[in-house]
């Protein structure tokens, strides 16, 4: 089992760092601030089986660190972890660069040549940046077989041909099956998987349903 950092605080650092915990590893939730209310409601409902702290303290602690952050302040949070407690470590980019500054709903805040993924693996060149899990609800992320029967897509994109590997492993420990873990190729096909965000922001308003996903078939 694996020491994992978990960074971010809402829905869905609750679920992964929940199914994380369920499957026996390490868990330590980072936010900006040491006494965060919901970290420590977090450590609470565990009954001590997880752990928090800063940004730093967890990507410190963390030898894979999952970036459940806001997307517009994933970078900055980053930073605040300091390079030297991120170096040479595996980051499972779940965030989307989600622009709420109109209203519902949102845009994005960068896409077409660059997606949010590239932005922090240029920020962090050291990093193995993996994009993964950012196309669906954060039920369905740790456990797929809520429909279908588990039959559909995820996608993973990445440079570290090694990392992406790792990940896949997590994936397929969350319930994914191998044949629907798709990998895209490098970073820069994150892209892609943010750019779909507006479509699955549009499907969830019409069917106000998040348990939804998409299956490739050929």
């Amino acid at each position: 089992m694996s020491k994992i950092a978990v960074l971010g605080t809402g829905m869905v650092g609750d679920t992964i760092g929940s199914k994380l915990i369920e499957l026996g590893h390490q868990v330590m939730v980072g936010s900006r601030t040491k006494n965060n209310e919901k970290v420590e409601a977090f450590v609470a409902k565990h009954d001590g089986k997880a752990s928090g702290g800063t940004f730093a303290e967890a990507c410190a602690f963390g030898e894979i660190i999952f970036n459940c952050t806001s997307g517009a302040g994933s970078i900055e949070a980053l930073k605040s972890a300091s390079e030297q407690n991120l170096n040479g470590k595996i980051l499972i980019d779940i965030a989307n660069p989600l622009d709420f500054s109109k209203g519902m709903p949102p845009s994005l805040s960068v896409l077409n040549t660059t997606s949010l993924g590239e932005e922090i693996q240029k920020a962090f060149p050291d990093l193995k940046v993996v994009k993964a899990l950012n196309t669906m609800w954060c039920g369905l992320m740790v456990n797929p077989a809520l429909i279908n029967g588990g039959d559909h897509s995820t996608f993973v994109s990445g440079n570290d041909t090694a990392a992406k590997d790792s990940v896949k492993t997590i994936l397929k420990s969350f319930g994914w099956a191998d044949k629907n873990i798709l990998d895209l190729g490098d970073i820069t096909t994150a892209r892609g998987t943010e750019m779909y965000l507006p479509l699955w922001l549009r499907i969830w308003g019409a069917t106000q349903n998040g348990a939804f996903n998409i299956k490739i078939v050929s």
